[in-house]
């Protein structure tokens, strides 16, 4: 079956770093488009990176870019978000999601929280 568990979340200050890692199972990783989304608290989840195919062209929210940086490994069937100089308005819980023309999944998601 379908599964998609992130980690690397936590609780940081801001300015500090945090690598969140999704890892795919129960499908071809590797012919799925695979992107990140975050939902902060009475918020709407919004995308924040995505890994599109063909090509695996690199599309982020204006708020991030510069800072955050998404890669995949499909050997190892996992997804990253690299998160540099964190804000406090990157608060959420970020999601994996996997889309492969009308099927999509998501993860269980992973709490960020960047607070002084």
């Amino acid at each position: 079956q379908v599964q998609l568990v992130e980690s690397g979340g936590g609780f940081v200050q801001p300015g500090d770093s945090l690598r969140l890692s999704c890892n795919a199972s129960g499908f071809t990783f590797s012919r799925f488009t695979m992107r990140w989304y975050r939902q902060a608290p009475g918020k709407e989840r919004r995308l924040v990176a995505g890994m599109l195919l063909p090509g695996g062209r690199r599309d982020y929210v204006d708020s991030v870019k510069g800072r955050f940086t998404i890669s995949r490994d499909n050997a190892k069937n996992m997804l990253y978000l690299q998160m540099n100089n964190l804000k406090p308005e990157d608060t959420a819980v970020y999601d994996c999601n996997a889309v492969y023309g009308y099927l999509a999944d998501w993860g269980q998601g992973t709490q960020v929280t960047v607070s002084s």
